[in-house]
């Protein structure tokens, strides 16, 4: 499998996830300009990447499509933005922002409980998300509900702490 990284990726990652990651700064109270030029970099450098490509990875596997098989591409959707890729994904903000005071092992914790706690909402979008969207927009739109989700991911420090 050829991976695939493009310039429309790169600028809708890092377009898309720096407002989504913004507007969680303002609901907190945590804007910073390095924050926000961060998350426009990790957006359009690394998940701008992985994400279309484990899309794509998807996408190519032959699952047949009944239910079975889409529950099955929604599953395992969901879980590779598991308690680990939250963590990680916290563990950028808090470099990103400077507080190296919030980084511990107390991310995959908070991971862990972000994920459990958000999977009756999360499953059923990745659900329609992998078998209803065409893949030629199944990056925005995962990228778009990942904003969405940006805003859950920056209180999940405040819920789970």
């Amino acid at each position: 499998m050829a991976l695939f990284y493009s310039k429309a990726n790169v600028i809708r990652g890092s377009l898309i996830y720096a407002a989504g990651d913004t507007i969680a700064c303002l609901i907190t109270g945590d804007f910073m300009l390095t924050r926000l030029l961060g998350m426009m970099l990790i957006g359009g450098t690394v998940y701008a990447f992985e994400i279309p490509n484990y899309l794509l990875y998807l996408n190519d596997k032959n699952f047949g499509n009944d239910l079975k098989a889409k529950i099955i591409r929604g599953l395992l959707f969901h879980i590779y933005f598991n308690p680990l890729w939250i963590a990680r994904h916290l563990l950028m903000i808090a470099l990103i922002s400077f507080d190296f005071n919030s980084i511990s092992f107390e991310l995959i914790s908070i991971g862990w409980y972000s994920f459990i706690y958000s999977t009756p909402f999360v499953f059923p979008a990745n659900f329609v998300l992998q078998n209803y969207i065409p893949y030629k927009w199944r990056f925005v739109v995962s990228a778009i509900f990942s904003g969405i989700m940006a805003v859950y991911y920056a209180l999940s420090v405040i819920l789970f702490s």
